[in-house]
């Protein structure tokens, strides 16, 4: 059997696990990512990055290749009840040095984290090897079980980084207590091209009594729709033939009718994400740390998921620096030390987040004709104050990054 030794083991090559594999192998340590797809070929995932995850991939020093590669910057943001725009936002009115969003495909910004990472020795992407199991001794994780192009092995490693998503496998092998909690609702996600009267900057929801869609601008010149169906209402939706799917999006955004038609003749040009939130008291035990989805699955409102995972890895390979050039049994208690740091540092902000999403979701859901009246009054009242809007939404996209000075 074959078996390799590094300093950290890091399952999963998404955002978080590249952005603490970057940050280790920068700073001198070997870690091996293990990755269980071929290619970093994902769509409808991870795409919409804040103006702190922008700030972040500048910190990183991967910004320019990404936009390079092809990226999309957000200028506004509006929310339209029925035909009626209730809250229109422009993000030049925040005053920060990053302050646009960006669309980012995934795996253009996988790409470019992988890159930077490729170009310090101590970095080693396995693509196509899938984590297996744990391997542990007298109660410390000291590794993991991996199957390959070339059959099975071992990787032993003195940390264990569970950074596999929101269907983590590593969480649920680690024993670590967890909590899924499934939401109301369920998103049907699918692309077309942006019509020619819409600007191309612009986030767009759409509010329809308790229906609601997102409209998200899309590189290099489309548009990401996905708009809520109820808990499991697939197989009913779908049921009604394609039609349906026409219908709904006929009463969100009547200016795209035609073009959806052209290009989403069946369902095969859509994927249904399942919408659930998951929390981990701990997120770590010893020899292994959750990162990312894997420790506190959001939802996708506010795009708050990739951006708490870039943070997530960045964070965790600054506080894992020290330790893992320790030597002997002070390596492994002040890698515990660290991971303790880990989460008292980034629990309170992605508490903050999903607080902020749970209430979204609430209010996007509403149906009654007063929850809908109350919604609309409260999104008007937004759209009329600098302050509410600089108080909620810095909330979502500015938690990190300094405000310039007046």
């Amino acid at each position: 059997m074959n078996t390799l030794t590094t300093d950290v083991c890091v399952v999963g090559g998404g955002p978080a696990g590249l952005a603490l594999a970057l940050g280790l192998a920068r700073d001198g340590h070997q870690v091996v990512v293990l990755e269980q797809s071929p290619r970093f070929d994902r769509s409808f995932r991870g795409e919409s990055l804040s103006p702190d995850g922008v700030w972040l991939l500048d910190q990183l020093g991967v910004l320019d290749d990404v936009v390079s590669r092809g990226a999309l910057t957000v200028e506004r943001l509006e929310i339209s009840e029925g035909s009626r725009t209730v809250l229109r936002t422009e993000f030049a009115d925040f005053a920060y040095a990053r302050r646009y969003p960006m669309e980012i495909p995934q795996p253009t910004l996988l790409a470019s984290l992988a890159d930077a990472a490729a170009d310090h020795p101590g970095f080693d992407l396995r693509r196509g090897w899938t984590c297996t199991g744990l391997i542990e001794e007298a109660g410390v994780v000291t590794g993991v079980r991996y199957r390959g192009p070339d059959g099975p092995g071992e990787v032993r490693a003195s940390l264990v980084v569970g950074a596999d998503g929101r269907y983590s496998k590593v969480r649920s092998m680690s024993g670590l207590a967890h909590e899924k909690r499934p939401l109301e609702r369920d998103v049907v996600w699918l692309r077309t091209p942006r019509p020619e009267a819409w600007d191309r900057g612009v986030y767009r929801i759409r509010l329809q009594g308790a229906r609601h869609g997102l409209f998200i601008p899309t590189h290099p010149d489309d548009v990401r729709i996905g708009f809520n169906i109820p808990k499991g209402g697939l197989r009913e939706l779908r049921s009604e033939g394609i039609g349906a799917l026409h219908r709904t999006l006929d009463t969100l955004a009547p200016e795209l009718s035609g073009t959806v038609r052209e290009t989403v003749t069946d369902w095969a040009g859509t994927t249904v994400l399942d919408i659930f939130t998951v929390e981990t008291p701990q997120w770590s035990r010893p020899g292994l740390a959750l990162i990312g989805d894997s420790a506190h699955t959001l939802t996708p409102i506010l795009g708050q998921g990739v951006n708490h995972a870039l943070i997530d890895g960045h964070v965790l390979a600054g506080l894992l620096d020290r330790p893992l050039r320790a030597a002997g049994g002070r390596r492994a208690d002040l890698v515990g030390v660290a991971l303790a740091r880990f989460q008292a540092e980034r629990q309170q902000a992605v508490r903050i987040s999903r607080s902020l999403q749970l209430r979204q979701e609430r209010a996007f859901t509403l149906g009654s004709r007063p929850a809908v009246a109350a919604r609309s009054a409260l999104y008007r009242a937004m759209h009329a104050s600098t302050f509410l809007q600089r108080r909620i939404l810095c909330t979502a996209y500015f938690q990190l990054q300094p405000e310039l000075a007046a």
